[in-house]
């Protein structure tokens, strides 16, 4: 059986997609998962892309990055660009990839993944409007939430909610996500990653 006391790291930047970021958050903290919320350059208020603002619980440079289990990288363009520029958080995807650590990413987020060199020849899944933007990935267009050994990757806010239960079957079993799928009046079951 799964352990539920994994931490999980989810770093946002301005421009973060709230529904992606906030369904991630909200369901793994049901999960009973240790979630800690970075902002990127700021332990203050990050204004999303649709200007909700959301306050994290430490700026990202004030953590040691290897103490992660699971790293999930929310979309949103903004803040998809500005973590692709910072350097200590690729150099940490890839050690944390090297580690067999799974590493999770939604919308245009898998270019982050690009970006660090993590999926090349991997099968992912991404926002439509980035999928030529994914380096040597091997993109697909369905299903909507992918896992491919320790990376899984979701297409955006619409399978948000997919993603976030993908990754508590990963992480905790699916009789977990289950449970919670049942509790939040979630219509399908989990899909297959």
């Amino acid at each position: 059986m799964a352990r539920t006391t994994q931490k999980v790291l989810v770093p946002i930047a301005e421009g973060f997609e709230e529904i992606e970021a906030v369904t991630i958050i909200d369901v793994l903290r049901r999960a009973e998962l240790d979630v800690t919320v970075a902002g990127l350059g700021s332990a203050g208020p990050i204004l999303g892309s649709r200007g909700i603002r959301v306050q994290p619980d430490l700026a990202l440079d004030e953590l040691d990055l290897a103490v992660f289990d699971v790293i999930v990288l929310p979309g949103g363009l903004g803040c998809t660009e500005a973590l692709m520029g910072d350097e200590r958080l690729l150099a940490s995807l890839r050690a944390h990839h090297g580690a067999g650590k799974l590493t999770a990413a939604i919308c245009a987020a898998p270019m982050v993944l690009a970006e660090a060199g993590v999926i090349d020849g991997v099968p992912v899944t991404s926002h439509p409007s980035v999928r030529g933007k994914l380096g040597k990935a091997e993109v697909r267009a369905a299903p909507r939430v992918i896992q491919s050994g320790n990376v899984m990757t979701s297409q955006g806010a619409g399978t948000a909610m997919e993603f976030a239960l993908a990754l508590v079957e990963e992480l905790c079993g699916a009789d977990k996500a289950g449970e919670l799928a049942t509790a939040m009046v979630v219509p399908e079951a989990v899909p297959s990653a």
